[in-house]
């Protein structure tokens, strides 16, 4: 084993955009740099991922036009714009009486008739089996591709599954030239297009924890996480504007973009500090730990020394004092150099650690504590939330917003203003947790939060465009905090959690185990919703705010750990004030602490 894990560090070669850096005179960036490129680098590549998914959602309007829409586009009886400028410009579009039926040259035939197998009159129960198919896939190839991620190198694994996955995204879009109309073709892309789009979490979750240790973990990648709601913007409004030429486009467009992020992450992305000789914050963590344990051992042999010198030593004999003192004398003799020498064999110790440490098993890794119910958790979580990824530009569409229905472009654009909520829900998330300490408090708060918005989105949302935005955005940032929190900081700290012994080799099994089962959530809830709103819109809101409630009734266990824990804190603190007994001891118990 030992060296297999050799060989395979042998193997990862330094990316050539950064050799070409390093030539250019940057031999000497720092750690800082580079986790800055990191950041940027892999946020880039999970925004093309999410911009990727998007098209299917935004053509649904056109693939299966609802008849019960008498209006396409926003019509006008005032005179003034439902939003002012410069909003006006980007999310509402008039609809001129000489333009196509669609508003958009070229579409005004297929927006009228669909296309099949699409347009029948179960069209939106095919749109949802395409949107579980997709799903299924990419649940199931999460869980072999945190397999194979914590066995070969991160930065090529990605690479592949970007490119692979913009190949079977434009192949989707290629349909309406090639004029397929055979359920199969886009059946079979969407699951070939899940199995490459599994690659990027595990990927992308693993090498940003491999460069950012535990502490302020939750915002770093609460910020980080945006890239969700980014690429779910920015996907919304290239797939809609490309409907003006065909359809087709709205496909070929986030296609070619998420494979020239795989070329990005091919030339600049490093997997780990390690491939330029750098130490991890792990190892850097580990280190101090250390140091900071041998000089209180010193400090405390140093103070036994002077109480025996000073006569003041007891309850002791006098033959356990003669050979304590003795040993103290030879440790103190050999201070400086284990002070000097500390840090050198803390990175020897933890280098020779990784070099032998084998992947973990998947079933070792569901037994981490809390992997189990933050799995299920996201199951439901992900499950509201790719219901509104899927189908919300749809439900825009086909209901009446201050008496008027929009046209698929519009609705497409305002989608957008979910995401934008789910922006400052995530990194919101994230800086309550780091302030908390409290990880499981925070998404449950969140979780039950969303059911009364929910309901009052469907209540009122349709009363005026105003409203419906500012619910929309509400949903956006209440639904999307514990999704983003869980995903990202959840997974990395149970990726490295203490019980798996400083084994670092875990991040993208774990990380693929919880984003894996919440994908299951995910592939379900758009299927759900396609039988669903054949019987109303009320159906699927019901489901959803009861796949909310079990959302946040699986984390009571974890969230009654993290009471207990507040409370014996509290407790030590109290008694260290008071000067109590013991208390460095207790303080010493695995208690969440300021990091």
């Amino acid at each position: 084993m030992s060296s297999s894990s050799e060989t395979n560090r042998q193997k990862r070669s330094i990316p050539p955009g950064i050799l070409l850096l390093r030539c250019l005179g940057g031999k000497h960036l720092g750690v800082n740099f580079h986790r800055a490129v990191v950041l940027v680098v892999t946020f880039i590549a999970y925004t093309c991922y999410h911009a990727s998914r998007k098209p299917p959602s935004i053509v649904s309007g056109v693939l299966h036009p609802k008849s019960t829409s008498p209006t396409v586009g926003l019509e006008y009886t005032g005179l003034s714009d439902p939003f002012p400028w410069p909003l006006n410009l980007i999310y509402i579009k008039r609809v001129d009486g000489n333009v196509s039926h669609e508003g958009v040259a070229g579409l005004g035939s297929v927006a009228q008739k669909g296309w099949a197998p699409f347009n029948r009159k179960d069209g939106s129960v095919l749109l949802g089996e395409i949107d579980m198919t997709f799903l299924a896939f990419y649940s199931f190839g999460m869980f072999f591709s945190g397999q194979l991620g914590d066995r070969s190198n991160l930065r090529l694994f990605l690479t592949v599954g970007m490119i692979g996955s913009g190949a079977f995204v434009c192949l989707f879009g290629m349909a309406y030239w090639w004029n397929i109309h055979v359920l199969w073709y886009f059946l079979f892309v969407q699951m070939m297009a899940g199995v490459f789009q599994s690659t990027g979490w595990p990927c992308v979750v693993a090498i940003v924890g491999n460069w950012f240790s535990n502490n302020k973990r939750g915002l770093i990648m609460g910020i980080w996480n945006a890239h969700t709601s980014v690429g779910n913007i920015v996907g919304s409004l290239v797939a809609a504007s490309a409907l003006q030429a065909g359809w087709g486009w709205s496909f070929i467009y986030p296609g070619l973009l998420i494979i020239s992020g795989g070329v990005l992450v091919f030339l600049f992305l490093v997997v780990e500090p390690a491939d330029l000789d750098l130490v991890s914050p792990h190892e850097a963590n580990a280190n101090r730990a250390i140091d900071s344990s041998n000089a209180q051992d010193l400090s405390e042999n140093r103070a036994l020394l002077a109480d025996y010198e000073s006569g003041t030593a007891s309850n002791v004999t006098e033959e356990a004092t003669v050979i304590g003192i003795e040993s103290i004398h030879s440790k103190l003799q050999d201070a400086p150099d284990a002070e000097s020498n500390v840090l050198h064999s803390a990175e020897d110790k933890t280098l020779d650690s990784q070099s032998i440490e084998a992947p973990v098993g998947f079933l070792e890794a569901w037994m981490i504590p809390g992997v189990i119910s933050f799995s299920f958790c996201l199951f439901f979580s992900k499950l509201v939330a790719y219901t509104f990824l899927d189908w919300l530009p749809y439900y825009i569409r086909n209901t009446k917003i201050a008496g008027q229905y929009l046209s698929n472009q519009t609705a497409g654009n305002l989608s957008t203003l979910f995401d934008l909520g789910g922006v400052v829900g995530g990194i919101l998330a994230g800086f309550i947790s780091d302030k908390s300490h409290a990880k499981a408090m925070t998404a449950a708060s969140f979780t039950y939060l969303t059911i009364p918005v929910l309901l009052l989105y469907r209540l009122f949302g349709g009363v005026s465009l105003y409203l419906n935005v500012g619910l929309m955005m509400l949903s956006g940032l209440l639904i999307n905090g514990p999704y983003a929190l869980i995903t990202t900081a959840v997974s990395a700290d149970l990726g490295t959690h203490g019980s798996l012994k400083g084994n670092a080799r875990a991040l993208a099994t774990v990380t693929a185990i919880i984003d894996g089962t919440g994908s299951f959530g995910a592939a379900l809830g758009p299927l759900l919703t396609g039988y669903l709103s054949l019987y109303g819109w009320d159906s699927v809101f019901a489901m959803l705010m009861l796949s909310v409630f079990l959302a946040g009734l699986l984390l009571t266990k974890l969230i009654r750990a993290e009471f207990k824990e507040k409370v014996e804190r509290s407790r030590n603190l109290k008694r260290q004030a008071s000067g109590g007994e013991d208390v460095a001891g207790s303080l010493r118990q695995p208690l969440i602490v300021a990091g």
